[in-house]
């Protein structure tokens, strides 16, 4: 078997018949598709029970979340390579191909492949984007010159499902966080591991679509996404973090902290942020752009002044619907 297929299932009902004939579509046939249902509780798992196709296989696991469901299905995984597409996201016809394509080329051994994708609900490509923030095709090899804002925006290029990786380096940096059904970050925890001690490689061809406006975890929020997992156990990632890289994986962490501080503050939780910049931003990192910024943020004349302007946006709204 050449790749495992993993699809995690929470109540997509309406989608996941989209991500599986997208599957079904590839170029490349020799897969299998493991569909992990975490505890749906609409008809999501009866919809794939319809597919006759045998190359396509349901586990169902009481809810535990995204990275759990995951684990579960690279625990069952055969493929050389295993490839992660959420139920409501889908695949051009040849991302299986052209992924494979670049994970076996002779030369120098890359641990995973990712592609570039279409987001949606505009369908536009982020390709323009991602070369503005410094991302070009190639191999990449992170190396204590490596600038943290750099690293940073590679690890928020690699999501599951433009990604095709081999199943033993999945295995070896410990597969997805899954502690207290975390659902924001789970992923990111295990790339950040992969960066840090493997060599990948990044290609900016659109393969993927993804459906953000499908996602319940990531559109309409009512408050603040929970504190990814990197930063309330770093220490997963600092055990695993070569030596040689231990300060550049401090200020990607303090980076992510700095952000995270402002968000929350955002929705008026300051003390919580204040709390990571000072486990996070020690005072050598005051010259950085973002860390005077992210000070005032965590305090409560930041917290008010994002409340006031949360004020002026949803009155600038009620008129222009008035």
């Amino acid at each position: 078997m050449k790749v495992s297929v993993i699809i995690p299932l929470y109540n997509k009902a309406r989608y996941i018949q989209r991500a599986l004939d997208s599957v079904l579509a590839q170029t490349w046939a020799e897969y299998e598709v493991i569909v992990v249902d975490d505890g749906s509780t609409d008809h999501s798992g009866e919809i794939v029970g319809q597919y006759s196709d045998p190359r396509i296989r349901l586990i169902t696991q009481a809810n535990a979340g995204p990275g759990a469901a995951r684990n579960c299905g690279l625990a069952e995984a055969k493929g050389e390579y295993v490839a992660f597409l959420d139920a409501d996201d889908e695949w051009l016809p040849t991302f299986l191909e052209k992924c494979l394509d670049v994970l076996e080329r002779p030369g120098r051994r890359v641990a995973s492949v990712t592609s570039g994708y279409l987001l949606y609900p505009k369908g536009h490509s982020t390709e323009s984007m991602w070369k503005k923030r410094g991302l070009r095709e190639g191999i990449y090899e992170i190396n204590a010159a490596t600038p943290p804002q750099f690293l940073v925006y590679l690890l928020a290029y690699l999501t599951p499902c433009n990604t095709l990786a081999r199943r033993d380096v999945l295995c070896q940096w410990g597969g997805f966080f899954s502690k207290n059904r975390c659902v924001y970050g789970e992923d990111s925890y295990l790339w950040l591991k992969i960066i840090l001690n493997e060599t990948i490689a990044v290609t900016l061809e659109p393969l993927v679509s993804i459906h953000s406006e499908a996602s319940a975890l990531s559109s309409n929020l009512p408050g603040p996404r929970p504190v990814e997992p990197m930063l309330t156990h770093p220490e997963g990632i600092e055990e695993s973090c070569p030596a040689s890289l231990h300060e550049l994986l401090k200020q990607v962490l303090a980076l992510r902290a700095m952000k995270t501080a402002c968000v929350l503050s955002y929705w008026g939780h300051w003390r919580e942020g204040r709390h990571l910049l000072r486990q996070f931003c020690p005072w050598s990192t005051r010259h950085w752009p973002f860390f005077w910024f992210a000070q005032l943020c965590a305090t409560p004349l930041g917290t008010g002044s994002w409340r006031f302007l949360r004020f002026i946006q949803k009155m600038g709204k009620a008129s222009i619907q008035g």
